[in-house]
């Protein structure tokens, strides 16, 4: 899949929401501290095939994103090897303060099974409904592809708009004139 391909499986008005990403909040649970999420989610290092985001003490990864302003999110990216890629990839909207311990206790605002063509960048669609103001999003990897000690993710990212640039009243207004 060419990288056109995948680029042009994200709509035309889905953005890559790294500016809206608020940095200082950023957290991952579980993350090897010579292989931390910077090098799956920030600009340039996830572009690095060299880079990764490795598990620590397990396979698991817990990955908390807040927003700089209310977003709505349309699909994600999440890309790794075959053998050591994410399997199971949980979603919460707006889930505050989650740990390994009480992330079974909260139904996932979406679930995706990653496959090959998904670990390679092909964008996974979320249930759109379920990403409409999203101030923050937990990303908890349950599982890898082959159930190894060891889940490695190279790049992580995230699409869809600002709340803000699909206003109605906005778009109502100039139709009227």
């Amino acid at each position: 899949m060419s990288a056109a391909e995948s680029a042009t499986a994200v709509q035309r008005s889905q953005v890559d929401l790294l500016d809206f990403i608020d940095w200082s909040g950023v957290e991952c649970l579980n993350q090897s501290s010579s292989h931390s999420l910077s090098n799956a989610l920030k600009q340039g290092y996830r572009e690095d095939e060299g880079l990764n985001l490795e598990s620590d003490a397990d396979e698991q990864l817990l990955i908390y994103i807040p927003f700089t302003q209310v977003i709505k999110l349309h699909s994600v990216v999440v890309m790794g090897s075959e053998e050591e890629g994410p399997k199971t990839v949980k979603l919460f909207a707006n889930r505050e303060h989650m740990g390994f311990s009480n992330v079974s206790d909260f139904p996932p605002s979406d679930t995706a099974v990653l496959s090959s063509d998904n670990l390679k960048g092909k964008p996974v669609v979320l249930k759109y409904v379920k990403f409409q103001n999203v101030r923050s999003l937990t990303i908890f990897i349950e599982d890898n592809q082959s159930g190894s000690e060891i889940t490695k993710i190279q790049k992580i990212a995230l699409y869809g708009s600002t709340v803000e640039t699909t206003d109605m009243k906005g778009l109502k207004k100039i139709e009227d004139h």
